[in-house]
């Protein structure tokens, strides 16, 4: 049994898409593994089979190392719903919601459900591939930490170091957080990959070889800039966009200041014929085909932000020309009439208006409901699959003219008289190819061209194997895992 750990100079160094690449790489030479995050904070989850709640990160990794994702996967998810707090999610399950502060003395009892799942995850399987958080070398953090060295020295695993190149600085950022790292931290670092380079690496040679003789450690290997890699993002909104048909239809996304499940639109922005665009804070809402309302981790406060940017009267507007609009699951309670919060789950207890566009009302109830989901669109009563995660429950006469029909015998959303207005629950609508394609001729799409998203997304997994092969040093790469 072997524990590998992928740590990153900075966020957003590309940890995520190398544990990804590892496990497929390693499933590709027959050897089971499983991806393992000790903690993550993020707004964009999965539901597991078993009803819980992981980072979407992990199950894409899942999916990498060919298995359904498990809440062992990610003991501790931290869902932000203010700048100084947010819940506190343990094996699947919201156990509380506290400020960073109450957070870090909390640590050492995450730090059991951490080990917990490691050890239940290297009984299971020959290989757990870790991800890290942020960076080992952020020192306010250091104290009490779970998520990188703290976690490396309690299970007593090797670690790799990646870097992004295409940041700059990359030597500094190496050689800065091994110099901030313990001497035994140190020691446990066997590696560094550099990861998005682009251009000659003739030209980089001899800073790698400087790198090793200054620190004694490997340049395991360095991987190329892939500007066309489709990866569901842990965090940050991927606004880049593939070339678009003439015709494309247009479709328009507030950005919200706690928007989750971003990865929804992730469909949309890579269909041929959608032009998708996100609409951030003080930015006119542009015309558009079918605007979507995005799930929220903090939905009346995301409502006063909403209007206080001038949103609500260009949603008005925008029906009034024969726009359609989406919500789904904290935009589809924005659609209502209000929003109840009695026991204050995400933000000062009260209520708010909703958009009044439909009606029903919603109340956040401390039970989140955690599903996945199958059943059929009523547009076209084509199939569709998703999941839900939401503390909300709505009630009123919109839900009698459902968007959704569920398999398991519930109905899901609304959809307005006109036909205007369509609100679900359900994430991941768009993945389902069938529900993709009657979504956006509802919206106003002709000869709608159907897209494998699944497929898209395993294309690209396969790629990033066929990277580790060609740039890393795999002989390393088979000694830190034991193989």
């Amino acid at each position: 049994m072997s524990t590998l750990m992928v740590q990153g100079t900075t966020s957003d160094a590309g940890k995520s898409t190398l544990v990804t690449a590892l496990c497929r790489w390693l499933v590709r030479q027959g050897v089971p593994v499983v991806p393992f995050k000790p903690q993550n904070m993020a707004l964009n989850s999965a539901v597991t089979a078993e009803g819980g709640e992981i980072g979407r990160a992990q199950a894409v990794q899942a999916q990498a190392a060919r298995l359904a994702p498990h809440t062992d996967m990610n003991p501790v998810l931290l869902k932000p719903n203010s700048d100084t707090g947010s819940q506190v999610i343990i094996h699947g399950r919201a156990v509380t919601s506290m400020n960073a502060v109450a957070y870090h003395d909390y640590k050492s009892i995450a730090m059991q459900a951490v080990l917990a799942s490691h050890a239940r995850l290297s009984a299971a399987y020959p290989v757990v591939m870790v991800e890290g958080a942020g960076s080992p070398a952020e020192i306010n953090l250091r104290a009490n930490d779970i998520a990188n060295m703290g976690f490396a020295e309690a299970v007593d695993c090797p670690v790799l170091l990646i870097a992004d190149i295409n940041r700059g600085g990359v030597f500094a950022h190496l050689v800065g957080t091994l110099e901030l790292l313990s001497a035994s931290e140190q020691a446990r670092v066997k590696g560094f990959i550099i990861n998005r380079f682009r251009g000659d690496i003739a030209l980089l040679q001899p800073g790698l070889d400087w790198l090793q003789a200054r620190t004694g450690k490997p340049v395991v290997g360095v991987l190329p800039y892939v500007m066309d890699l489709h990866l569901e993002a842990e965090d940050g909104i991927d606004q880049r966009q593939i070339d678009k048909a003439a015709q494309a239809l247009k479709v328009v996304v507030p950005v919200l200041p706690r928007i989750s499940n971003h990865t929804d639109f992730d469909p949309l922005r890579l269909h041929p014929q959608v032009d998708l665009q996100f609409v951030g804070p003080g930015q006119a809402i542009p015309a558009a085909d079918l605007m979507i309302l995005p799930g929220s981790k903090s939905v009346r406060s995301d409502l006063a932000y909403l209007r206080a940017n001038g949103w609500e009267r260009a949603i008005a507007r925008h029906l009034r020309y024969g726009g359609k609009v989406l919500g789904i699951c904290g935009g589809l309670q924005m659609l209502g009439e209000q929003v109840h919060d009695p026991l204050g789950l995400e933000g000062p207890a009260g209520s708010s208006a909703g958009l009044g566009l439909l009606a029903f009302d919603t109340s956040l109830e401390e039970e989140k409901q955690l599903r996945n989901v199958q059943g059929r669109l009523m547009l076209e009563d084509v199939p569709v699959s998703g999941y839900e995660i939401h503390a909300g429950v709505s009630r009123g006469s919109a839900l009698q003219q459902p968007a959704v029909q569920l398999d398991d015998g519930r109905s899901d959303g609304a959809c307005s008289d006109d036909g205007q207005i369509l609100g679900t629950y359900l994430h991941g609508l768009f993945e389902t190819p069938a529900a993709c394609s009657a979504l956006l001729r509802w919206a106003g799409l002709q000869d709608v061209q159907d897209v494998d998203y699944h497929g898209l997304r395993e294309r690209d997994i396969e790629r990033l194997a066929d990277l580790v092969e060609q740039h890393l040093d795999t002989g390393l790469l088979r000694n830190l895992c034991g193989i």
